[in-house]
């Protein structure tokens, strides 16, 4: 099913779960928030409800989603799962980029020069 442009279907009962996410989020998810993605042009959501999934940043304009990976995404349960999601997500016409949390520790202006050329390209 195809989605109209800026609308996309969400599952209300993940809304608690997605408010939770924002009121704990990580240390990573924190910095690039603060440091970097609520000061951008376009409007970014935190821990944004999309279909059955909760994404932890997403810009409607750039129809771009952000994952920020820690440790439990590299198992292989969690690479497939991810791999699934990102499809999903992909099929909505969503771009979707992932960063290892050590990389927004350890190469924060990097990260955001990247997430700064795709938005860009994308809107």
């Amino acid at each position: 099913m195809e989605q109209p442009t800026g609308m996309l279907e969400s599952d209300s009962r993940l809304r608690p779960r997605a408010r939770e996410l924002r009121n704990n989020a990580t240390k990573q998810e924190t910095d690039l928030w603060y440091g970097f993605l609520r000061r951008r042009p376009e409007q970014w959501h935190r821990q944004k409800v999309i279909g059955e999934f909760i994404v932890d940043f997403y810009c409607p304009k750039a129809k771009l989603v952000i994952e920020l990976d820690g440790m439990q995404h590299y198992t292989p349960a969690g690479l497939a799962y991810d791999e699934e999601r990102s499809a999903c997500l992909e099929g909505l016409g969503l771009k979707v980029i992932r960063f290892q949390n050590k990389e927004v520790d350890d190469a924060f202006y990097l990260v955001c020069r990247k997430i700064a050329e795709i938005a860009e390209v994308r809107h």
